[in-house]
């Protein structure tokens, strides 16, 4: 695991700032995650499954989270 970004899960600040897109546009893409991943509302998003979902390398993600 990556020491300096050592977490796996994916938050709408995250998103805001992987798309440039609002938190409004950010909560709505992790509720279509968890519906395509059939997930519970109470479960988190992983990194990888955003990764999955947008077509977007884990690696790139956990570069642009850790600057």
């Amino acid at each position: 695991m990556d020491k300096e970004n050592g977490r796996i899960v994916i938050y709408p600040k995250d998103v805001q700032r992987l798309t440039g897109k609002g938190e409004k546009y950010s909560r709505e893409l992790l509720e279509k995650i968890r519906l395509w991943k059939a997930k519970a509302k109470h479960q988190f998003v992983s990194i990888e499954d955003f990764a999955e979902f947008t077509g977007l390398s884990v690696n790139l993600i956990k570069q642009h989270l850790s600057n």
